[in-house]
C-alpha cells in the first residue's frame, strides 16, 4: 500500500514538473511570437512545432500571423518605394520635415527629393537647421505659413532669380508631427502668360488705334483734295469741311481718352495698408451705391455691415474695386424683371472673400478668360479697363479676383484676401 502511494506520488510529481516545463515552453514561445510581431522579425519559424507539438493549431496560427504580418510589411515597403520613386520623378520640389526634435534639438528631414535639391541649389540635407543656415530667406517664408497655406516667393539662387509657388501642409501621423513643403518654379509659366497677355493687349491697342487713325487719315486726304488749288470754297464745301474737321476732332479726342485710360492702368498708386473692419467697408459701399441702384430700380442688399473682422487694405482702392463690380452688376441686371444684387463676405480657412452676386445676363464661358484683358468689354460704351484695374489693385493687396458665372442665372465676383 505504501509502495503504491509513493509510486503514485512520484508519477504525479513527475507529471507536475513535466507540465510546468511544458507550460513554460509554451509561454516562452508566445513571448517570442509577441516580440517578433513587435520588432517585425519575420525570421521566427514554428513549422516543427506545428507538426510535432501538442497544439498544432496554435503554432500554425502563429506562423500564419507572422506570414500575414510579413506580407503587409512588404506591401507597405513596396508602396513607400513607389511613392518615393514618383516624388523623385515629379518636377515639384518636396521636403518632409519631422517636427519631433532629436537629442541635439534639431528637426530631421524625412524626405528631400531631387527636384527640391535642384530648385534650391543645395544638397539633400538631413537636418532642417542646415537648410535654414544655407537659405534663411526660404526658411523664413516657410515659417510664416508653417500652420498651413500657400505663398508666392522670389529667391536668388546662384545669382539667378527664381519665382516659387510654395505650399505648406502640417500633418500628424502616428502621433508624430510632420511638415510637408512643396514648391515649383513658375517663372517660365509666368513669362509665358505675360507674353500671351502682352500679345492680347497689343492686339486690342492696335485695333483701337487703327479704328481711330483710319478715318482720320481718310478725312485728311478728303480735306486735302478739297482745298488743294482752291482759293475760295462754296457753302456746301465749307459744310463738308466743317463736318470732316468735327469728325477728326471727335476721333482724336477718343484716341486721347484711350491713351489716358491706358495710363490709368499703368500708374495705379501704391496701396496705403491700414486696418479696417469688413463691416466698415460694406457700410461705406452701401451708402455709396444704394442711390444709384435705386435709380436703376435694382434691389441692392449689402449684408453683415456690423462685422468686426479686421483686414489690412487700402480703403479707397478697395472701394474703387467694389464700386466697379457693383456698377457692372447694375448694368448686367438691366433687362431682368426682378433685378437683384447682394454683397456679403465669407471666411474659408485662411481666405477672406467679399462676394458681389447678381442675377443678370452673366458671362459666357468663352469670355471668362478675356474680361480682365485691358480694353476688352462686352458692354456697349464700356471702356474695358474697370476689371483690369480691379485685378491689379487686388494683386497689389496680395489677393485676387475670382469669378463664377452661370449665364442668365447667377454671377459672383469674389475679392480674395489672405486672412491670417
Amino acid at each position: 500500500m505504501w509502495f503504491t502511494i509513493i509510486g503514485v506520488s512520484l508519477i504525479l510529481l513527475g507529471s507536475i514538473i513535466s507540465l510546468y516545463y511544458y507550460i513554460n515552453e509554451i509561454r516562452s514561445d508566445i513571448k517570442r511570437f509577441i516580440l517578433a510581431v513587435k520588432t517585425r522579425d519575420h525570421t521566427l519559424n514554428f513549422k516543427n512545432k506545428a507538426t510535432k507539438g501538442s497544439f498544432p493549431e496554435l503554432y500554425e496560427s502563429f506562423g500564419e500571423i507572422l506570414q500575414v504580418h510579413k506580407q503587409i510589411r512588404m506591401e507597405q515597403e513596396a508602396m513607400f518605394q513607389l511613392i518615393k520613386t514618383i516624388l523623385e520623378q515629379v518636377p515639384v520640389g518636396v521636403i518632409v520635415v519631422n517636427n519631433t526634435k532629436t537629442v541635439q534639438n534639431n528637426e530631421e528631414i524625412a524626405f528631400f527629393n531631387q527636384a527640391a535639391s535642384n530648385l534650391l541649389g543645395v544638397p539633400a540635407y538631413k537636418y532642417w537647421h542646415r537648410l535654414q543656415q544655407h537659405l534663411p530667406a526660404f526658411a523664413d517664408e516657410i515659417e510664416q505659413i508653417s500652420s498651413g497655406g500657400k505663398r508666392f516667393l522670389e529667391l536668388k539662387i546662384q545669382d539667378k532669380l527664381i519665382q516659387l509657388s510654395t505650399e505648406v501642409i502640417p500633418l500628424n501621423l502616428y502621433g508624430k508631427n510632420y511638415t510637408i513643403i512643396s514648391f515649383q518654379n513658375i517663372k517660365d509659366e509666368i513669362e509665358q502668360k505675360e507674353t500671351e497677355a502682352w500679345n492680347r493687349l497689343i492686339g486690342v491697342i492696335s485695333h483701337e488705334i487703327l479704328n481711330s487713325i483710319t478715318p482720320i487719315s481718310s478725312l485728311s486726304d478728303t480735306i486735302n483734295s478739297m482745298v488743294t488749288n482752291k482759293e475760295n470754297l462754296d457753302l456746301d464745301e465749307m459744310e463738308d469741311l466743317k463736318t470732316a474737321l468735327q469728325t477728326i476732332k471727335r476721333r482724336s479726342t477718343g484716341l486721347l481718352d484711350f491713351v489716358k485710360d491706358y495710363r490709368l492702368i499703368a500708374e495705379l498708386p501704391t496701396p496705403n495698408l491700414e486696418s479696417h473692419t469688413i463691416g466698415e467697408i460694406l457700410k461705406h459701399i452701401k451708402v455709396l451705391m444704394q442711390p444709384f441702384a435705386k435709380v436703376k430700380n435694382v434691389v441692392l442688399d449689402v449684408e453683415q455691415t456690423s462685422s468686426k473682422i479686421t483686414v489690412q487694405l487700402d480703403l479707397k482702392l478697395i472701394e474703387q474695386v467694389l464700386i466697379n463690380l457693383i456698377t457692372n452688376s447694375i448694368y448686367s441686371v438691366e433687362e431682368n424683371e426682378n433685378p437683384h444684387i447682394s454683397v456679403n463676405y465669407r471666411l474659408e480657412n485662411t481666405k477672406l472673400y467679399i462676394d458681389v452676386t447678381d442675377n443678370g445676363k452673366g458671362i459666357e464661358p468663352a469670355d471668362l478668360e478675356k474680361i480682365f484683358v485691358p480694353f476688352y468689354t462686352t458692354r456697349k460704351n464700356g471702356s474695358g479697363i474697370g476689371l483690369t484695374i480691379s485685378r491689379n489693385i487686388m494683386k497689389m493687396h496680395r489677393g485676387s479676383i475670382e469669378v463664377v458665372s452661370n449665364p442668365n442665372k447667377q454671377t459672383t465676383f469674389s475679392l480674395l484676401f489672405n486672412y491670417v
